[in-house]
């Protein structure tokens, strides 16, 4: 049979179960004894009438006060003189000495846990229409920086970011890569991104755009998924609709994402949106630098615009409406998003104008009717077809087979791709990838891409571009870009000892290594993540970019070319860029820039690339220099 605990059993239970409930309960604990020591020591001084010698008896109000001087200050002993008051008052001295510094050990212990706690990035964040970032990568120093740009001319904008990764550490490593944050504001806080608790602490439920980036190492379309998940099915979600921004890898993916997320999240595939890029750049010379200057919001962007000026008037009116903005295409009312519409289309109430243009607050339609063109300077000669090309693919990863089919719908029948890595294909992976082939025949050589003498015998001028792949997935990022940026050296000194300006393409998984790999020449493009964190920057400001940027990367529709400019007007003749839009728009094509061929080496004028020039400035053509245009070919 069990004994009953006893007494003493029980008070110390209760007591460690008090103990137990933080500093909170040892300060009450405390603070109560404090008060009943000083309200003996009252009653004792007014029931006893113990005091000084000399004095009167003390008030039971003054006994309280005797009590309380002498609990808190040790000092106020050493003038007593009766004896028996004196001890008493020491009595009380030592119970206040006992109580007051287990008090100030207590505190100081609390708020060093608080200060702890904080430094760990556990409070709450109280901010509203932030930018909330969840996850860490290498991307996230690039769309913080696009976001300073961006919210220069906002009031207290806010960037708040959750990551697993520790507080302290991120805020030393955002000081670090950006030291100049403008009016800027970022929070950092510690937890798991699809975590529901840990999502509370960062108020994603007012936020005016969300981004989730994929995590490093695991499954990462899976963390993102369910990020989406904990933040679209929360209990405790908004009434209205978030807008997120999250980047998938795998298109096998894409389905789940997007029945998870539905109309709130915007989904960037970043390895078919690499694969897009490397095949538009490396076809094109000065392609790059047109959608470095579409993605980043350091000079021109695109913007989305409701005129009303321009309802009832047509889209060939609109693109003549602006004299320092270039129209790109329209929203329509019911949220579809068309670059280059056709011509005759009349603006209705609801549409909007999307304009290549400095800021949102430079879009303004101006009262020119005189537009100063040229008709004599507007020739219409028609663009030979392209005939079959060549393309060298070095090294290979899981983007190669995308790449390639994307590459086959732009170029002509009987067109070559040839593949040289040290990866061995199974012959059945190589056949799946010709059945997909309408237009090219593809080739596979072994070979290390690294090496000098395999870069001498490829003959890698005879193509008319060449793209190198990283092998990330065999090797960690920095020994995959090593080898990139080896490859890229031979490439780099075969053209310069022949003298031919090669178009290459390359891909660079760390930014921090992009500048080691210093762009050479127009032609010389590095595909990193930093275009994903522009994109993902830019559509975290307005999700209804993501259309535009869809419509311009794929092969159906209108998509950027550069397209010789004497096809448009007479060389050596002076027009503005009223007479290049017009000559365009003939074509049912809208000029949004050109490209000096004699600037094609000089970085500091951009290459010879100008995107959205003032429709007023007059320009001369040479033979080799190209209009930038929209058009469906």
């Amino acid at each position: 049979m069990k004994s009953k605990p006893s007494f003493k059993e029980k008070s110390r239970y209760k007591f460690d179960n008090l103990m137990s409930k933080g500093p909170s309960a040892m300060i009450g604990l405390l603070g109560l004894l404090s008060l009943i020591t000083v309200i003996i020591a009252g009653f004792v001084y007014w029931g006893f009438r113990l005091t000084s010698d000399g004095e009167e008896p003390m008030n039971v109000f003054e006994g309280f006060w005797q009590g309380l001087m002498r609990a808190m200050d040790p000092g106020t002993v050493a003038g007593d003189v009766d004896w028996v008051f004196r001890l008493f008052g020491f009595v009380i001295t030592l119970s206040g000495i006992f109580i007051l510094s287990t008090l100030i050990g207590i505190l100081g212990s609390g708020i060093e846990s608080k200060l702890d706690e904080l430094r760990k990035g556990k409070s709450k964040v109280l901010e509203s229409n932030h930018t909330l970032i969840l996850g860490w990568s290498s991307k996230i120093f690039t769309i913080i920086s696009e976001l300073v740009i961006a919210g220069e001319n906002q009031k207290k904008p806010r960037i708040v970011i959750l990551s697993e990764m520790d507080k302290v550490e991120m805020e030393d490593l955002i000081r670090e890569k950006i030291p100049n944050m403008g009016n800027m504001k970022v929070i950092c806080r510690t937890g798991c991104p699809n975590d529901l608790d840990s999502l509370a602490m960062v108020n994603p439920h007012a936020a005016k755009s969300i981004i989730i980036l994929s995590p490093v190492v695991g499954n990462a379309d899976s963390q993102a998924i369910k990020t989406i998940l904990a933040i679209t099915n929360n209990p405790k979600r908004k009434e209205g609709a978030y807008h997120i921004v999250s980047e998938i890898k795998d298109f096998k993916n894409y389905e789940v994402a997007k029945m998870v997320g539905e109309d709130e999240v915007e989904i960037i595939l970043t390895d078919d949106v690499f694969a897009r890029i490397m095949v538009q750049t490396s076809r094109q010379s000065g392609l790059s630098l047109v959608y470095q200057e579409l993605m980043d919001y350091d000079g021109d962007e695109m913007y989305f615009g409701y005129e009303p000026k321009l309802i009832g008037k047509t889209f060939s009116d609109a693109i003549f409406a602006y004299e320092k903005s270039s129209v790109m295409g329209l929203q329509f009312a019911n949220g579809e998003v068309v670059i280059n519409p056709l011509m005759d289309y009349v603006i209705k109430e609801g549409d909007q104008v999307i304009t290549v243009t400095e800021d949102d607050d430079t879009m303004i339609v101006s009262n020119k009717t005189d537009y100063s063109i040229n008709y004599d300077a507007i020739q219409n000669k028609e663009e030979a077809p392209a005939g079959p090309e060549k393309t060298l693919i070095l090294g290979w990863n899981l983007r190669g087979p995308i790449l390639i089919r994307e590459l086959d719908k732009y170029v002509a029948d009987e067109s070559y791709i040839k593949i040289v890595s040290d990866y061995a294909f199974a012959e059945e992976e190589f056949e799946n990838m010709r059945k997909v082939l309408k237009n090219t025949k593809i080739d596979f050589e072994i070979g290390d891409i690294t090496s000098r003498q395999v870069i001498d015998n490829l003959d890698v001028t005879s193509y008319e571009n060449v793209q190198v792949l990283c092998y990330d997935e065999k090797l960690d990022i920095q020994e995959a870009d090593a080898l990139t940026l080896i490859t890229l050296l031979h490439l780099r000194r075969v053209s310069a000892d022949k003298d031919i300006d090669m178009k290459i393409v390359s891909e660079m998984l760390d930014y921090r290594n992009r500048d080691l790999a210093a762009v050479t020449k127009v032609d010389d493009f590095i595909v990193s993540d930093k275009l994903i964190s522009l994109l993902m920057a830019q559509v975290s400001e307005n999700k209804h970019l993501m259309r535009a940027f869809e419509d311009l990367l794929r092969s159906e529709g209108s998509e950027i070319y550069l397209k010789p400019a004497e096809n448009y007007v007479k060389l050596n003749t002076k027009v503005n860029f009223y007479t290049l839009l017009e000559s365009a728009r003939q074509k049912q094509q809208v000029a949004i820039g050109y490209k000096i061929a004699s600037l094609s080496h000089d970085s500091e004028q951009g290459f010879g690339v100008v995107v959205n020039p003032d429709k007023n400035e007059i320009v001369e053509f040479a033979k080799e220099d190209k209009l930038i245009v929209l058009a469906e070919d």
